[in-house]
């Protein structure tokens, strides 16, 4: 059976499927927004907050492009929904925790590309029960012996 879409989950998933970036982005705009109506005394409205959402879902999308781009996203957003200019100073709060927060977006995103492209795999009938299985063992260098995959092996054999 030829491959058909499994190929391109992978990489798809790294411009669209940023599940990470998006949490963060969804955590980071409404902890400055509340922080914002705190100072400021002014409230911003649930309808606000979800077209603050849909705007930083829309605007987000490609960030896996350039490092640290949700910083600019969200400095970007928060711009247009805060009064006063308080969207750098809410980025600038921000800033002390970004590089930890920056590693659990990778984390995140990159674990929801794989398990999407499992599950696109297994729905076209592409995934391979047994190989999974025998992931990192012997049997999985045995395989590969088979197949004719002596780089594979090797590589298994080297740990």
């Amino acid at each position: 059976m030829p491959r058909r879409v499994v190929g391109f989950v992978m990489p798809t998933g790294y411009s669209f499927n940023l599940d990470g970036t998006t949490l963060y982005l969804a955590r980071a705009s409404v902890f400055v927004a509340r922080a914002a109506e705190a100072a400021t005394g002014q409230q911003m409205s649930f309808s606000r907050q979800l077209v603050m959402m849909l705007t930083l879902m829309v605007t987000s999308k490609g960030v896996a492009g350039a490092p640290r781009a949700a910083r600019v996203i969200l400095l970007a957003t928060l711009n247009n929904f805060l009064p006063n200019g308080l969207g750098p100073v809410g980025v600038a709060v921000i800033f002390g925790v970004d590089e930890l927060m920056d590693m659990g977006r990778t984390s995140v995103n990159v674990l929801g590309n794989c398990l999407a492209t499992v599950v696109v795999a297994r729905w076209e009938g592409e995934f391979d029960d047994k190989r999974a299985r025998v992931f990192g063992t012997p049997e999985e260098a045995r395989l590969d012996l088979r197949a004719g995959e002596i780089a594979f092996a090797d590589a298994v054999a080297k740990g």
